[in-house]
């Protein structure tokens, strides 16, 4: 099973990340107590030097990382045939203890990738690298949780075995479950309807009048943060119900599935650019005061914005596309 193509891409490139990451958090370490952009010293050269290389393998890296995440559910996904009682990526992440924690770092990692590859295109447009002491701060944060779901995901594949007999997503997303996804799953459909609709109403609201008045990017950023928690209970409590026009179903893989037409990868894709994007406009704020950002900063937080409405208009008129044509009347 290690054999499986999707496998192997992940574990190698797992691999590789978590290396380059760790060399470039040496230098980083370095570029934090030394840099000083007045001096002509060879050090300082030769730290000007390494950064020009370490922001372009990592921009590559985290690119990958944002990707990884897709495809770790898809291989997860695809595997389910070959153990017993799997019926989605649900039952195979469910094989071992490694399974879900893994996506769960992923999705932690997801986010804070993108907002590096925010912060290092903000930092590259500043004439004197203004903000390069504090992505690499961000950077040496990160190598520890990339570097942790490598070896977690590492285990979680040399633990699969086909004579494994594991729950299918119907146990696994119960209502009546002991598990936090129960819990979630039980949430009153009506409440969760309100509290859907008035997430996403607030998180493009406050997109668009951060567009137009270039103020409240912490109001998008806290908005577009609780948006991401109510749309994945809201998945589990009364969107996945509707797409599958079963009141029982509640499971969030089978969305990724050739039967209800992949809608689970554009919804997904969606919600978490949309987090990013919109929580990104908010991380920017403390720096348009720096001088060499001053007319940098302003216009990539609205552009940011932008995608973050794009992103959760988006996610909100599939969703609404697909209750207005189900035959499940809740």
């Amino acid at each position: 099973m290690i054999l499986h193509p999707a496998i192997i891409a992940l574990l190698l490139s797992s691999g590789l990340m978590s290396i380059l990451v760790v060399y470039a958090s040496w230098y980083g370490f370095r570029i934090v107590r030394k840099w000083d952009l007045g001096s002509g010293s060879s050090a300082q050269l030769e730290l000007e030097r390494r950064t020009y290389l370490i922001s372009t393998i990592l921009a590559y890296v985290f690119g990958f990382q944002l990707f990884s995440l897709f495809l770790y559910v898809y291989t997860a996904d695809s595997l389910c045939t070959l153990f017993t009682g799997a019926m989605c990526a649900a039952g195979t992440l469910n094989v071992n203890g490694y399974g879900y924690p893994v996506l769960i770092f992923k999705l932690v990692n997801f986010l804070l990738a993108g907002f590096w590859l925010i912060v290092n295109y903000a930092d590259n447009r500043g004439y004197d690298y203004p903000l390069i002491r504090f992505k690499y701060f961000f950077l040496i944060g990160l190598a520890p949780l990339l570097v942790e779901e490598t070896v977690l995901q590492t285990r979680y594949f040399l633990g699969l075995h086909a004579n494994i007999i594991t729950s299918c997503c119907g146990t696994l997303f119960s209502s009546t479950g002991p598990s936090v996804a129960s819990d979630l799953s039980s949430f009153p459909a009506p409440a969760m309807k309100i509290a859907f609709v008035c997430s996403m109403s607030a998180v493009i609201t406050s997109g668009i009048v951060f567009m137009w008045k270039g103020k409240g990017s912490y109001l998008l950023a806290a908005a577009s943060a609780a948006a991401l928690l109510v749309s994945l209970a809201s998945l589990l409590s009364f969107i996945g119900p509707y797409i599958y026009e079963l009141p029982t179903h509640h499971c969030p893989f089978c969305l990724l599935q050739k039967e209800y037409t992949y809608v689970g990868y554009p919804l997904y894709f969606a919600l978490l650019s949309g987090t990013v994007t919109g929580m990104g406009t908010g991380l920017l704020t403390p720096f348009r005061k720096r001088s060499s950002l001053a007319g940098v900063v302003p216009g990539l937080q609205k552009k940011l914005a932008a995608i973050s409405v794009f992103s959760f208009a988006l996610f909100t008129l599939i969703i609404m596309y697909r209750l207005a044509t189900s035959n499940l009347v809740m």
